[in-house]
C-alpha cells in the first residue's frame, strides 16, 4: 500500500480520528502495526515468489531509482535494512519484496520485521499524540 498512499497521509488521518475521536490513539497503534506487517510480508512473499522477474515489470522500471536505493542498501546494511527501510519513506514498500527476491530466511524476516513494525507503529502514535496535544 505504500506505493499508493504516503506515510504522511496515513498520519493525517491518524492525527483527524484521534482528534474527532472516531478511534483512541490505543486502537490506532495496533491497527498500524497490522497494516505494516501485512503490507511488508504481502511485498516479502511477492518478492518471495516472483523473485528476480520483478525487475522486468513496468512498475519496477517506474520505481528503478528506488529498487537502486534498496539494493545498495541491503547489500551494506543486510538485516538492519528492514529497519533503516521502514523509516525511509521512499523505499519502504519496495524492501521487502527486494528481500524476498534476495532468499532472506523467512522466519528471520517475519521476526525482524515485527520488531520494525512495532517501533515504526509506536513512533506513528508518538507523533500523532504530540499533533494532538495528548502530551
Amino acid at each position: 500500500m505504500g506505493l499508493f498512499v504516503s506515510g504522511l497521509i496515513l498520519f493525517g488521518v491518524a492525527t483527524v480520528m484521534v482528534e474527532t475521536q472516531i478511534l483512541t490513539l490505543w486502537q490506532i497503534t495496533p491497527l498500524a502495526f497490522f497494516g505494516a506487517l501485512l503490507g511488508d510480508h504481502a511485498g516479502f512473499y511477492i518478492g518471495w515468489h516472483v523473485g528476480p522477474r520483478l525487475h522486468q515489470f513496468r512498475l519496477a522500471q517506474r520505481y528503478r531509482k528506488h529498487l537502486e536505493r534498496g539494493e545498495r542498501l541491503i547489500l551494506r546494511y543486510g538485516p538492519s535494512t528492514i529497519f533503516i527501510g521502514r523509516f525511509i519513506p521512499a523505499i519502504r514498500s519496495l524492501l521487502p519484496a527486494m528481500l524476498g527476491i534476495s532468499g532472506f530466511a523467512r522466519a528471520r524476516y517475519s521476526l525482524l520485521d515485527s520488531i520494525a513494525c512495532a517501533l515504526w507503529a509506536i513512533a506513528l502514535a508518538g507523533l500523532v499524540a504530540l499533533t494532538s496535544g495528548l502530551i
